[in-house]
């Protein structure tokens, strides 16, 4: 019996959840070209990107996957295989070599500085991850084609660089309504839950500013659960904060749908100082208002699109909240300039496109 044809494209992961947005924009873009997709990750393979072979197993320990990093290369067929961390990197480059496959190395954060917001990852103990990821970015800059998230990420010396932005793909989008005066307001955050991330933050901002709810939908950090269990349980969010876990591109939109707000609260942290979170350009392009710390290139974007206002701690964040419910007109003006910013500045086509014809030549290449 003949087995079936190999994918074209491989994308590997020991650390990602196959709903990562970032995943299913790049199937999207590659099944658009007629390319056959498997992805091998963590998670429901329910959530996984429709079409697409999907492999999903549960998180485990740190030792299943130091193991699972050296035996996946191994499992795909792909002729391309692609991968989105940088602990598979060197083992998957090696497994391309000797197989004669293609390898595209996908670097979307900075994990040096991400390694510095990490408290596990400083002094003696994190000396192993530090190394490895000064490892792992040399070696990606030789892989076919290396992937950063931005212009700002190493490797700057690939041998064949794309950046591809995290910027919004419309079919995965919902636009929000008009926040009127009837009804509840609600504000929404989408992304990883973390301290850093503001999430207290937000919390602590929709304490402050009465009839307001938040929807967070995102995986909580494991260090922050608990905490953040408690804190909304207690008498004055009740029933305000509603958690909804880690959700694929097209149901995390359609949950902040009809919201009157979006957040973005980050911290100025190593890892986020210079990064632009692509949650903004997801809130603009939604018709969501977005209320955001300083960063400057969130600044940047905020003010020249006048979707959205800035603000320095907790207190004016619900501060604004509290003047958004008695004067419903501000956020829906913020509405309209967010829409029209990400109409005039957002392409139609996306750097995933971009990255799909780049996959598309590798495999002529090497056929």
């Amino acid at each position: 019996m003949r087995s079936a044809p190999a994918p074209d494209v491989g994308i590997i992961t020991t650390g990602h959840d196959v709903a990562d947005a970032r995943l299913h924009k790049i199937t999207a873009a590659l099944q658009q070209r007629g390319l056959h997709v498997e992805l091998w990750g963590l998670g429901d393979p329910a959530g996984g990107p429709a079409g697409a072979d999907v492999h999903a197993r549960i998180r485990g320990s740190l030792v299943r996957r130091l193991a699972q990093t050296a035996v996946l290369p191994w499992r795909t067929r792909a002729k391309v295989v692609m991968t989105v961390d940088p602990d598979m990197i060197p083992i998957t480059r090696l497994v391309a070599r000797l197989r004669r496959r293609k390898m595209v190395a996908d670097v979307h954060e900075d994990y040096g500085r991400l390694l510095a917001d990490r408290a596990w990852a400083r002094g003696p103990v994190g000396l192993p991850a530090r190394l490895m990821v000064l490892a792992s970015s040399r070696l990606a800059a030789g892989a076919d084609l290396t992937v950063v998230a931005d212009s700002y990420l190493a490797p700057h010396q690939a041998k064949k660089r794309l950046v591809v932005t995290n910027l919004p793909v419309r079919a995965f989008l919902a636009l929000s309504g008009q926040c009127g005066p009837s009804g509840e307001p609600r504000a929404v955050y989408v992304g990883d839950l973390r301290e850093s991330r503001g999430l207290f933050d937000m919390v602590e901002a929709i304490a402050a500013a009465p009839g307001w709810s938040l929807d967070l939908v995102g995986p909580v950090a494991s260090a922050d659960r608990d905490r953040l269990e408690r804190r909304i349980e207690r008498a004055d969010l009740a029933g305000r904060v509603r958690l909804h876990g880690r959700q694929p591109p097209a149901a995390a939109w359609k949950i902040a749908a009809g919201s009157c707000a979006s957040m973005a609260l980050l911290h100025e942290t190593p890892a986020f100082v210079e990064a632009m979170p692509s949650k903004i350009y997801e809130y603009l392009a939604s018709g969501l208002p977005v209320i955001s710390t300083r960063l400057p290139r969130q600044t940047r974007i905020i003010e020249e699109s006048g979707g959205g206002v800035l603000i320095d701690n907790v207190a004016e964040a619900a501060e604004t909240l509290r003047r958004w419910s008695d004067d419903p007109g501000e956020p829906e003006k913020l509405r309209h300039c967010a829409l029209q910013w990400a109409m005039d500045n957002l392409p139609t086509i996306t750097p995933y496109d971009e990255l799909a014809d780049a996959i598309q030549d590798l495999l002529r290449g090497s056929a």
